[in-house]
C-alpha cells in the first residue's frame, strides 16, 4: 500500500467514525445533542478535524449519516420484497422504529440533500427503488412514480403521527393493514 493510498484510507476511516459517533449519539440524545464540539472530544478529534471532513459542520454529518441510512433501508426493502406491500409496508415501520434519530435525518429535518431531483444520490434513488419496486405492479396504467410517492406519503405519515403519539395505538395495526389493502386492491 503506497503512502497516498494509506493517507486516503485513514482519512475514510476518521470520516466513517466521526458519522457512527454523531449518529449513535442522535439515537441516545437526538440531534440537538450532537454538536462538533461533542463529536470532537467523543472521539478524540479537533473540531478543525470534523470540519475537514465535514465543511458543513453538524448539516454535513447528517447528511452522510442520511446516506448511510438510505442505503441501510433500501437493503431492508430489497429484502423485503418477497413479502410484497405487506413486507416492504412492515420492513418501513420497523426501519424508522429501530432507528428514530437516522429516520428524521433522513425525511423529517432540514436537508442539504436533494430529494427527486436529477442530481439525487444513487442511494437515495436505490431507496425509493425499493418501494417503487412493490407499487408498480399494481399501478394499472398510472404513473407508478407518482403513485408510489402517495405509498411512501402514507406510510411516512402513519409513521411520523404514530412516533408523536398523534394516532390511537389501538388501531395501529389495522392502518397499516389498510395500506395494504387499498394498495394491493389495485392490482384486481
Amino acid at each position: 500500500m503506497t503512502q497516498r493510498q494509506r493517507r486516503v484510507r485513514d482519512r475514510t476511516e476518521r470520516g466513517q467514525r466521526i458519522v457512527t459517533a454523531a449518529r449513535e449519539l442522535a439515537e441516545a440524545e437526538g440531534w440537538d445533542a450532537v454538536t462538533t464540539r461533542r463529536l470532537a472530544a467523543l472521539i478524540e478529534y479537533s473540531q478543525p478535524v470534523l470540519y475537514s471532513h465535514f465543511p458543513g459542520g453538524k448539516d454535513s454529518i447528517m447528511a452522510a449519516a442520511a446516506l448511510e441510512g438510505f442505503a441501510e433501508l433500501a437493503a431492508v426493502l430489497t429484502d423485503a420484497r418477497d413479502g410484497g406491500l405487506a413486507g416492504v409496508v412492515r420492513a418501513y415501520v420497523e426501519f424508522a422504529e429501530a432507528r428514530p434519530a437516522l429516520y428524521d435525518a433522513m425525511f423529517t429535518l432540514a436537508s442539504e440533500l436533494p430529494f427527486a431531483q436529477d442530481d439525487t444520490p444513487p442511494v437515495m434513488k436505490e431507496a425509493f427503488a425499493g418501494l417503487y419496486a412493490v407499487v408498480e405492479p399494481v399501478a394499472r396504467g398510472e404513473d407508478a412514480g407518482a403513485l408510489t410517492e402517495v405509498f411512501w406519503g402514507a406510510l411516512h405519515g402513519l409513521v411520523t403521527l404514530d412516533r408523536g403519539r398523534r394516532l390511537s395505538p389501538a388501531h395501529r395495526d389495522e392502518r397499516l393493514a389498510l395500506v395494504v389493502e387499498r394498495f394491493g386492491a389495485r392490482g384486481d
